[in-house]
């Protein structure tokens, strides 16, 4: 029996909409990383070698350097927001970054600017890249139960290689044939949007809502606990009367 035919339509649905995203996350991901020869003499300074390096690799390294903060960042939304929101959240950064850098002017229209908006919005997709493919298997997770949960996770990483490799062939085409380079990033982030728009359509998973129930109920009980020892402490006590 094959896996497709063991899951119900709704965790179906869930795990072709999370594979998309993350497909979309890691294509507009590796998308600058290969055209990087083309963009780094669009947006940064060619008169200073040495200072247009050092701005072309902060914002080629930034990316990765700051994953590990998406990390936290997005582990911290998921446990306490929610796993959907972490998802929509992600695909929304990485889509407005891919936005802009598809519309940004290049150096020689407005200067040193360009080059630093390029860098944060690698920031930002390095931020969202992490979160992304972290909230989707482990909203995957959730939704589905041993044996089928281990290849299910698994189409989330194989989303993120194949978008990797798709972003290596759009580059090829658009640095060999010299095609608008801009089209690429926009194709990235139309799609990136409608994706996000579709994620709204995932539900919690039902165990993120157990788990919030509980510790609501959890510290409402501890809350009153505390409460109600305070109080005692607050009265006097037998001594202390007979004393007064």
């Amino acid at each position: 029996m094959s896996i497709f035919q063991s899951l119900n339509r709704e965790q179906k649905e869930a795990i072709g909409l999370l594979q998309i995203g993350t497909f979309l996350e890691y294509f507009d991901l590796m998308l600058y990383i290969h055209m990087a020869v083309l963009l780094n003499d669009l947006f940064f300074p060619k008169a200073d070698l040495h200072t247009a390096s050092l701005l072309a690799a902060i914002a080629f390294c930034s990316t990765y350097v700051l994953r590990p903060f998406g990390a936290l960042l997005f582990g911290y939304i998921g446990d306490n927001v929610g796993r959907k929101t972490t998802v929509i959240l992600t695909t929304t950064m990485m889509a407005i970054s891919c936005m802009i850098m598809a519309n940004l002017p290049t150096y020689a229209e407005i200067g040193i600017s360009a080059a630093w908006i390029v860098t944060i919005c690698r920031m930002i997709q390095g931020l969202s890249s992490l979160g992304e493919i972290m909230g989707a298997e482990i909203y995957v997770t959730e939704i589905t139960k041993p044996p089928y949960q281990y290849p299910a996770v698994s189409f989330i990483s194989v989303a993120s290689t194949v978008g990797s490799v798709s972003a290596v062939g759009v580059a090829a085409l658009t640095t060999h044939f010299g095609f608008n380079w801009r089209v690429a990033f926009w194709i990235g982030a139309c799609i990136a949007i409608v994706g996000s728009v579709a994620r709204t359509r995932l539900r919690e998973t039902p165990e993120f809502l157990q788990s919030k129930k509980i510790r609501k109920e959890y510290l409402r009980q501890n809350t009153h606990k505390g409460k109600k020892v305070f109080k005692e402490k607050a009265q006097p006590s037998w001594k202390e009367k007979t004393l007064s």
